[in-house]
């Protein structure tokens, strides 16, 4: 096990929460001085930062959302004058519209020391040639990767992420072990190996750290058989494109998230209540060491859970579980709630339904009529009428006492949905 900062990365529970306290606090009191959206609202809330006296306080603070970083577009969420702003980036809002983001001195020195633990994690270190395609412009996709390579002792290639065949000829030639990319240009890497017939016994490649994009489980087994190397993924919210929040470590069982620089909440979407760990719902962050553009309760519209439970790393940091969907992902049916995610888990829970769903949503009337069509599993015959009828039933009694919504349920043949765009697995017609 690498660690490349054991000092938080072993760091006990009592001490990270007191040293998020700290840094909440500090927080709290730069926005609430420095930026006009913090201080108005906290004024309409009657909230003050010395009210903050604990973590369990951090739920009365108000969230922040994508909108409010687009209505205060350039400057009004910084909490620092320009002249301290050492850099400026930005990232894309809805429809295009831009997000600029500031750092100082410092907010660089935790960018790059993040990227290097994400590395470490990863399993890279001084020994390794690393290969970043990523974007290296306003967007600053491979910045901070970079400096963090450099950080570790790593020698760096920095590669944009155009032209894969050039990219992979600098991979042969340069023995490149490490690449850092995001899924898609991974696949695309793959696509120019078969189209040039380059073998990849002349490559040297062992690891992948991808990010920039959700990654699927069967994406990743792709790339890792066809490249392979080990591929480990890591997170951030494009509002937040320096440092990442969170890393998957050697041993792949969730994403370790720096909690010595963000505090992270999940709260159900719908009404803002903060929920138990384990239980899946909008992860919530608030930075704790920005100090040019901090950002309090951040909803990143990202569905995922904490887990609290030990790593076999090592690491004691908290970990958060794959991006399952987004917020916006929400079906509303009949006044009900409820995203595609929650079918996929109800599912995995049927012995003989597989998780492939395609859902149909018609309206008759005044009413939602929703149709499921569910893969079954290949140790149910279709020639065996009653037992197919007893899991369609099985399946609609489930999805009704969890979901609190009725539902038509139609089996189908094993694989035959499996290849369905994700887009696609949700039809509403209620739309046309």
């Amino acid at each position: 096990m690498v660690l490349w900062n054991q000092q938080v990365e072993n760091i006990t529970r009592e001490e990270i929460e007191q040293l998020q306290l700290e840094r909440l606090q500090a927080t709290v009191n730069r926005v609430y001085r420095s930026v006009a959206f913090y201080r108005e609202i906290f004024d309409e809330k009657g909230i003050v930062p010395e009210d903050i006296d604990s973590l369990s306080k951090l739920s009365i603070l108000p969230f922040t959302s994508k909108k409010t970083l687009i209505e205060n577009y350039p400057y009004g969420m910084f909490a620092v004058p320009l002249r301290e702003v050492v850099r400026l980036q930005c990232t894309s809002g809805p429809e295009g519209q831009p997000i600029v983001i500031g750092y100082t001195r410092n907010d660089i020195n935790h960018w790059t020391d993040i990227s290097a633990r994400i590395l470490a994690a990863g399993g890279i270190d001084r020994e390794d040639i690393v290969q970043i395609c990523l974007d290296y412009g306003l967007f600053g996709g491979g910045i901070g990767f970079h400096y963090g390579a450099e950080l570790i002792g790593a020698s760096v290639i920095p590669g944009p992420d155009l032209d894969p065949v050039r990219q992979l000829l600098i991979m042969r030639d340069y023995r490149t072990t490490a690449l850092i990319s995001t899924p898609s240009f991974a696949l695309k890497l793959i696509a120019a190996i078969k189209e040039k017939g380059i073998s990849l016994a002349n490559l040297n490649l062992k690891i992948g750290i991808l990010t920039g994009e959700p990654l699927s489980e069967s994406t990743r087994s792709r790339i890792e058989e066809e490249l392979r190397i080990k591929v480990i993924s890591s997170y951030g919210p494009s509002e937040i494109p320096g440092p990442k929040v969170a890393t998957e470590c050697e041993k792949r069982s969730g994403l370790h998230i720096f909690e010595d620089q963000f505090i992270p909440e999940i709260i159900d979407p719908r009404t803002g209540e903060v929920l138990p760990f384990g239980e899946e719902g909008e992860l919530v962050l608030t930075t704790i060491t920005k100090e040019a553009f901090p950002l309090i309760r951040y909803r990143t519209g990202d569905l995922t859970f904490l887990d609290q439970s030990p790593c076999s790393c090592g690491r004691s940091l908290i970990r958060m579980h794959g991006v399952t969907g987004r917020t916006d992902d929400m079906v509303i049916v009949n006044g009900v709630g409820f995203f595609p995610t929650q079918i996929n888990r109800i599912l995995a829970q049927v012995e003989g339904a597989e998780p492939h769903f395609r859902l149909i949503i018609d309206r008759e009337g005044t009413r939602d009529v929703v149709n499921i069509m569910v893969e079954v599993s290949e140790s149910i015959f279709f020639d065996e009428m009653k037992k197919l009828q007893q899991l369609k039933v099985q399946i609609e009694e489930k999805i009704y006492q969890v979901l609190g919504i009725k539902v038509n349920v139609k089996l189908v043949e094993k694989d035959s949905l499996s290849e369905v765009e994700p887009k696609k697995v949700v039809v509403d017609r209620r739309l046309k």
